[in-house]
């Protein structure tokens, strides 16, 4: 700190130090030397926590993964056919001559990927590094986006093509605008703040549609150990006009992935309360939506996992139909499932990792970016994402 003084200078003569302002100068210096000393045992904690990259690891190899030829046979559809077939059939994973594809590697924990078509860009968290990644797909190249990210989880994109994320450190949802500043949308309810918002989903009518379970606060690993103080684990709307925040579900155990039907008629929305007890549910749940009263109703279990594996992110294709992340439990349904509108299982993606997350991307939607723990994979199908734009 510079101390204060006053310098009295009579034509350039002698220069006589003020005695008492020198007095008040060393007061405020002691004044200050303890007010730093307090505000530097009541730090604030970091933005979460701060992983270190895996570069001392070999990296797993890009491209096709290993077995993969034409047909790809981490493709099974489950109608098998009376003769032989040219590819899964009946399963639209299949777009002719492609395979599953390892396109970046080298992270901790990926998740929450989100297509972004103006830049022709993927955007996906990497949680205990406390970033977000960017793949650009037109030349492959990988780069940070933003860390720290708060620990951020799940990622969507507006109808003004906005990224919206859900930060386990800053127990919020955000919205990053388009000039780079950041708005929260959500950090509390009836005073009180959220647990550790997972994921979120934006229907056409601008509201803002979130999971709120306790996974970001369990721990130091993807966030900050912190006691809940939300008493029940929520979904949450936002409205488009007034910024209320409500709760539309409130009897998950652990709610998770959540999406909209492409005619935004039902909502979506994951348990995977089995991770907490073994009695609990490992699910997808379909609801009826009221966007004009911002309700649901009518719930009902979509599909089952088979335990222990759980789903964790769930997208749907202009023909309604939904596919869902598999992970943690047998290495043998480690991959993608892809349902009906109607709930029948129609094929699998086979992934050689825990996947977690999963969304459409390239220039016609029908390019599915998975997240498989360390990697980020894409594979080239025969449907179209619905999310728009």
């Amino acid at each position: 700190m510079t101390i204060p003084r006053t310098f009295f200078d009579i034509q350039n003569k002698a220069r006589d130090v003020n005695r008492r302002t020198l007095l008040k100068g060393a007061a405020a210096l002691a004044a200050t030397g303890a007010t730093m000393q307090a505000a530097s045992a009541a730090a604030v904690a970091p933005l979460g926590q701060t992983g270190a990259p895996t570069t001392d690891t070999q990296p797993l190899p890009l491209g096709p993964l290993q077995g993969g030829r034409y047909p790809d046979s981490h493709l099974e559809s489950m109608k098998k056919p009376k003769a032989p077939s040219f590819g899964p059939t009946g399963f639209p994973a299949f777009a002719g001559t492609m395979a599953v594809e390892r396109v970046a590697t080298g992270f901790r924990w990926a998740e929450g990927p989100v297509y972004f078509p103006a830049g022709r860009y993927v955007l996906f968290s990497d949680i205990p590094n406390n970033r977000i990644m960017r793949f650009c797909e037109d030349d492959g190249h990988l780069s940070v986006y933003r860390q720290p990210s708060m620990n951020s989880n799940g990622n969507t994109i507006d109808r003004e093509g906005r990224l919206i994320t859900c930060e386990h450190a800053g127990r919020r949802v955000t919205r990053t605008e388009l000039d780079g500043s950041i708005t929260v949308i959500a950090d509390k309810y009836n005073g009180k703040r959220l647990n550790s918002p997972n994921d979120a989903v934006v229907a056409s009518d601008g509201s803002i549609w979130f999971t709120d379970p306790i996974y970001g606060i369990g721990g130091y690993y993807e966030g900050i150990k912190a006691e809940p103080e939300q008493e029940k684990h929520n979904v949450y709307r936002v409205d488009p006009k007034s910024g209320d925040i409500k709760v539309v579900v409130d009897d998950f155990v652990e709610p998770n992935g959540i999406a909209f039907s492409p005619d935004e008629k039902k909502l979506y929305v994951i348990d995977t309360g089995f991770t907490d007890g073994p009695d609990n549910p490992s699910h997808i749940r379909v609801f009826d939506v009221d966007h004009a009263a911002g309700k649901l109703s009518n719930s009902k279990v979509f599909a089952d996992m088979p335990k222990p594996s759980i789903t964790d992110g769930v997208r749907t294709d202009t023909a309604g139909r939904v596919w869902l992340s598999v992970g943690w439990g047998d290495p043998n349904e480690d991959g993608v499932r892809c349902y009906t509108a109607e709930g029948d299982l129609l094929g699998k993606i086979h992934i050689p990792e825990t996947v977690a997350n999963l969304c459409f991307g390239g220039q016609q939607r029908n390019r599915l970016y998975i997240c498989g723990s360390t990697s980020l994979y894409a594979v080239y199908t025969s449907a179209q994402g619905a999310l728009k734009p």
